[in-house]
């Protein structure tokens, strides 16, 4: 396991999430890490809704997905989401979804995120916000 700060955040999936193979369609494991990593930057103290309050956006530039063994209906996913890197203008979110009642992995992967303001433009963030970043690794 990790040394760094992990939200572990429950999904059951429900029958919109499943595709006609009756598997998680391959598409909503981004949005799993996006519930993941709302909650992760919720818990380290402070939501989206700050950020975009400070000017300070959080685009996905980069995602990454490696599907490992597939989810099906009704199963109870762990969203494991934690900083993987911290620069001073990005971060790197890193994922590990397992299903709740075996704890096997099913999926890894991340998402890479530039701190842009709201013209688009990459910047670095006002400390307050960037410290708490910093907390969660």
């Amino acid at each position: 396991m990790h040394n760094k700060h992990i939200n572990k955040t429950e999904i059951r999936i429900i029958y919109a999430d499943t595709d006609q193979m009756g598997v998680v369609y391959h598409a909503n494991y981004l949005k799993f890490f996006e519930i993941g990593r709302t909650e992760f930057v919720r818990e380290l103290g402070m939501s989206y809704k700050t950020c975009e309050e400070n000017n300070i956006f959080l685009p996905v530039k980069e995602a990454f997905v490696d599907y490992k063994k597939p989810f099906k209906y009704d199963d109870i996913i762990v969203v494991h989401s934690y900083i993987g890197k911290l620069k001073n203008v990005a971060v790197k979110i890193d994922y590990e979804i397992y299903h709740k009642e075996t704890n096997v992995l099913h999926t890894t992967g991340y998402t890479l995120h530039p701190f842009v303001n709201s013209e688009g433009r990459i910047v670095k963030p006002h400390d307050e916000i960037y410290n708490i970043f910093l907390k969660g690794q």
